[in-house]
């Protein structure tokens, strides 16, 4: 059984997230001195306003791994879409949420 399909002359929404808004994203990778730093000045190349002093920190259970939570002011779909690749392919970076 398949969905049916919406009528044509209702456009498709690309995105549920109004622009500019607050937008956290969650970096994990292991803990190693330089990771904050990276994150930081990887999230003020697509936010200039971005403030360090927001970046939320979360210490896995073991100690091994930290969770980075920057907030950004997303201004369109493509500056976050370019900001989860760059985030995605730094070689300290596990997982990006």
């Amino acid at each position: 059984m398949s969905l049916p399909t919406p009528p044509p002359d209702i456009p498709r929404q690309e995105s549920l997230i109004e622009y500019p808004s607050q937008f956290p994203i969650k970096v994990m990778g292991e803990k190693v001195d330089g990771l904050v730093h990276a994150i930081s000045m990887i999230a003020r190349q697509f936010d200039p306003a971005f403030d360090a002093s927001t970046i939320e920190l979360r210490e896995s259970k073991g100690g091994k791994y930290l969770g980075i939570t920057v907030t950004i002011t997303a201004t369109s779909r493509e500056q976050l879409d370019e900001l989860y690749r760059t985030l995605s392919t730094h070689p300290m970076v596990k997982v990006v949420l």
